[in-house]
């Protein structure tokens, strides 16, 4: 396996452990200066690619996650096209697999009405297990 698609997988499984690990460590109010650090750096490093908005992000601990309900489905899926990378009609389904993501954002846009947490995760889930799986067949 190529040296950028080791990264690859392992970047998508190290950031998709992260995002329940790090909600549990901003819980924890006694937790070491490591752990409380571990969890800014997540919840930084969320918030340079996505909104955080409380009300559109899944809550573990009674504490949100890292990033919304829409990037957890986009990574989460990441882990499922590497897991799933051996379905070879991924790379003709990417187009197929942005459409829920298209459909709830042109939705939301036109109508003001913003979609529940659980279509937005489901929505950004086919999306990501298909560029994973693209990335590490084809790098």
């Amino acid at each position: 396996m190529p040296i950028v698609r080791r990264a690859y997988v392992a970047a998508v499984l190290m950031w998709a452990m992260t995002l329940p690990l790090a909600t549990y460590a901003a819980t924890r109010v006694h937790a070491t200066t490591a752990t409380h650090l571990y969890a800014f750096i997540a919840y930084t490093i969320g918030s340079l690619v996505c909104h955080q908005k409380p009300d559109r992000s899944f809550h573990l601990w009674a504490t949100r996650m890292p990033v919304c309900a829409r990037c957890t489905g986009i990574y989460l899926g990441a882990v499922a096209g590497i897991l799933l990378r051996s379905a070879k009609a991924a790379r003709s389904t990417l187009l197929l697999a942005s459409l829920p993501t298209i459909a709830t954002l042109v939705f939301e846009w036109i109508t003001g009405v913003t979609p529940s947490n659980t279509v937005r995760f489901a929505a950004g889930l086919p999306l990501g297990m298909v560029v994973s799986w693209l990335v590490v067949e084809y790098t």
